[in-house]
Formats: structure tokens, C-alpha cells, sequence
């Protein structure tokens, strides 16, 4: 039980963050966009380093269900704790978004408005999940001592390098979906980005297995 405590609390804190800092940064930014975008990603880099670093050692910190997915398929997650980290990572998403909601005093429940869609769009949700994905493959086989920073750094620089703003996290993309702020994504585009998000995700695990394999090629 510690380790779903520990994903749901984990990814629960990662969207508090996504969604307050969103409205901070949009509500102080005097309508200068790339302000608040700037003010969302430092916290949403900031938070991952301090959040990976405290729960990794109860449960691998995923918080997120294209990582929990790649490593059920690389058989060191059981098919039991993978669906559990899946459901408590949506669960505990949601709850972050709704006391992000209450923090701020809007509406609790909500639904987005922002659309988020097109094929640049669904083509950088690959590219963050990839990159994601094959910054944590790496940092397990060489740097698992550096992996917050690692996660945190790459997340900071993939708000910026990619069209989407790097969702790269199905719970994250469906948390999203319920909260009409500054970081919030139409439902009707959630689709698209969950796909491509384990589009990404498979992508990296071919690739991963020919750069991180232990044997000589």
C-alpha cells in the first residue's frame, strides 16, 4: 500500500502544481503568455525533481502511466502493481487538479476549453514521450542516482522545445481534460495526445533496448 500511496500523493503534487502555477503564472502575467508559460515550467521541473527524489525509493516514482506501462513490458513491474500504479496515478491526478481548483477559488469541477489539436500538435506528444521515456531508460542503466534531475531538467527544456508544451503522461492529459485554466486541454484532443503518448512510449522501449543493451554490437 505504500508504494499506490506513494503514486497517487506523487502525481496528485505534479498536478497541483501544473494547474496552480498555471493560474499564478497567468493570473500575474499581465496577458504576456510566454511569462506564464515561463512560471508553469520552472515549477512543473522544480516539483518533479522534489517529488522523483522522495518517492522513488517507495515506489519508482512514476507518476505517470506510459512509464508504469514500459516497465510491466520490460517484465519489472507485476501486471497487478502496474494496474494499480495506473489507476491511483489517474486518481491521484485528478485530486490534484481539483485542490489546485480549490487553492485558487474556481469552480471545483470543470471542463476544458483549450484546444490543443493537429497533427504538430500530436507529433510533439511523441517526440516528449520518447525523450521522456528515454531519459529515465538511460538514467536507470547508467545514472540512476541522477534521475530527478535528469526528469525535472528534461521536462523544463520540453515546455518549450515542443509544440504541445510536453504532456508526455496519459493521467496528465486526462486530469487536464478538467480543468478550463491556463494548463488545461480540450476533451476532444485528449485522445489524440494519449496515443501518441504511447506511440512515444514504444518508440523508446525499441530503441532503448538497442542503446542501454549490455551486449557488445
Amino acid at each position: 500500500m505504500k508504494k499506490y500511496l506513494a503514486e497517487g500523493l506523487g502525481t496528485a503534487f505534479l498536478l497541483a502544481t501544473v494547474i496552480g502555477s498555471g493560474i499564478m503564472g497567468d493570473t500575474l502575467s499581465g496577458g504576456n503568455v510566454a511569462i506564464a508559460l515561463l512560471g508553469n515550467t520552472i515549477a512543473t521541473g522544480a516539483i518533479l525533481y522534489v517529488l522523483i527524489t522522495i518517492f522513488a525509493p517507495i515506489s519508482g516514482a512514476h507518476f505517470n502511466p506510459a512509464v508504469t506501462l514500459a516497465f510491466f513490458l520490460k517484465s519489472e513491474i507485476t501486471a497487478k502493481d502496474s494496474g494499480a500504479y495506473i489507476i491511483v496515478q489517474i486518481i491521484g491526478a485528478i485530486l490534484g487538479v481539483w485542490a489546485a481548483h480549490v487553492m485558487f477559488e474556481t469552480s471545483v469541477l470543470q471542463t476544458s476549453s483549450k484546444l490543443r489539436a493537429g497533427p504538430s500538435q500530436g507529433f510533439s506528444e511523441i517526440i516528449a514521450t520518447f525523450g521522456l521515456l528515454m531519459i529515465i531508460l538511460g538514467g536507470v542503466r547508467y545514472r540512476s542516482e541522477s534521475i530527478p534531475m535528469l526528469v525535472g531538467l528534461y521536462i523544463t527544456a520540453a515546455y518549450w522545445f515542443t509544440a504541445s508544451t510536453s504532456f508526455a503522461n496519459p493521467a496528465v492529459t486526462i486530469a487536464r481534460t478538467m480543468s478550463d485554466t491556463f494548463a488545461g486541454i480540450s476533451p476532444s484532443n485528449a485522445p489524440m495526445f494519449i496515443i501518441c503518448q504511447l506511440l512515444g512510449m514504444g518508440l523508446a522501449l525499441a530503441c532503448a533496448k538497442i542503446l542501454f543493451s549490455s551486449e557488445e554490437t
